[in-house]
């Protein structure tokens, strides 16, 4: 299917790895001019090379220096994915005011500021596509990590809202809410989990889905890839209908047919 994104300009924030490396890889092969992001000039560039990406931006999009250098390069892009983003398992009474500035700085307010120099130009064009990288945990929110949740369910209320200002336009604004996924991030985690346990890998995700995450009718981790075939297509002009929705593929874990 051609997803007519040739000759599209794309950032996808936090992309040198995991999700956002699967969808500026997707991106590029429906032949968008796309532009990876990191903290990293080496693992920018590996990013590039791997992805197939124009442009690599190295800022730390979760301040606002790096959201100055980013607009200063590319004041204008067709379609912005915000997937920066960070979690981590900590007992809630563990949460210091400092975790919680933190992850609400990169990945709620990472987005915002994006969006806030982004949307106008996009409306102007009369075309664009904003996509926030959610979770189901922002439905279902996991006592093991509950700032996390709190900011992912934060992204849903900023991605409905900018959904309402761009009505009668051809912009469009939406959330993907991924389930448990084979991310960089998740594999070193599920590793150590495993080592700690005295499992094997394979045994531990076994138990992960019967104990942690039991609603999953995968009843596996979901590829950064399958995540990057839902977005990549909610980027596409193909996909106009869909605006202000947040867009679960979750495997299954969401117990809700809203």
């Amino acid at each position: 299917m051609n997803l007519e994104l040739a000759g599209k300009t794309a950032l996808v924030t936090g992309s040198t790895a995991g999700i956002g490396l699967a969808i500026a890889t997707r991106l590029a092969s429906e032949g968008a001019a796309v532009i990876v992001n990191g903290r990293s000039e080496e693992r920018v560039s590996k990013a590039i090379i791997a992805s197939g990406a124009v442009h690599g931006l190295v800022a730390d999009l979760a301040s606002e220096e790096g959201l100055r250098q980013c607009i200063e390069r590319f004041p204008k892009v067709d379609i912005l994915v915000n997937n920066l983003g960070i979690f981590e398992a900590k007992p809630f009474a563990d949460i210091s005011d400092a975790d919680w500035h933190r992850f609400f700085e990169t990945n709620v307010l990472s987005g915002v500021r994006l969006c806030r120099h982004y949307l106008g130009p996009m409306l102007e064009q009369n075309w664009g596509r904003i996509v926030f990288i959610s979770s189901e945990s922002g439905l279902q929110i996991p006592t093991e990590m509950i700032h996390y949740g709190m900011s992912k369910t934060a992204q849903l209320a900023v991605s409905r809202g900018l959904a309402e200002t761009t009505a009668g336009t051809a912009v469009t604004v939406n959330a993907v809410l991924p389930g448990p996924t084979k991310s960089e991030g998740v594999t070193a985690f599920v590793e150590q989990m495993a080592k700690e346990g005295g499992q094997g890998r394979d045994a531990f995700e076994k138990e992960f889905f019967q104990t942690v995450r039991p609603t999953s009718i995968l009843q596996r981790f979901i590829t950064p890839d399958e995540i990057a075939a839902v977005v990549t297509f909610v980027c596409s002009p193909l996909a106009a209908a869909i605006n202000g929705t947040s867009l679960r593929a979750d495997g299954g874990v969401v117990r809700s047919i809203a």
